[in-house]
């Protein structure tokens, strides 16, 4: 399962975690976001005890949003130690978001 963050809970589930942390960037108008979103979920379930996996909406968090400079959806950023160490931008393939945790763990 994954998290929804905001932007009022990002800084404590997001920045602070001891976990990394993958952060899905969306709106339900996206196409793409919506094949990406299930992967997301799978990850959330998979990985949930060692990564922190959840989505940010683009439309309803704006600052968040703004504050990492978010253009394209669905970007996905990972984070390890409060700081973004990697990003995705587009549909992938589980695989490749997969990989991209298996080097933060």
């Amino acid at each position: 399962m994954a998290l929804e963050f905001t932007d009022a809970n990002f800084e404590e589930l997001v920045l602070q975690s001891d976990k990394p942390v993958i952060v899905d960037f969306w709106a339900e108008w996206c196409g793409p976001c919506r094949m990406v979103g299930p992967i997301v979920h799978q990850l959330g379930e998979e990985y949930g005890d060692k990564a922190v996996v959840g989505k940010l909406n683009v439309d309803q968090n704006a600052d968040i949003t703004k504050k990492f400079g978010i253009r394209n959806i669905p970007t996905i950023l990972f984070f390890k130690g409060g700081e973004q160490v990697d990003k995705q931008v587009g549909a992938v393939p589980k695989k490749v978001l997969e990989g991209k945790l298996l080097k933060l763990l």
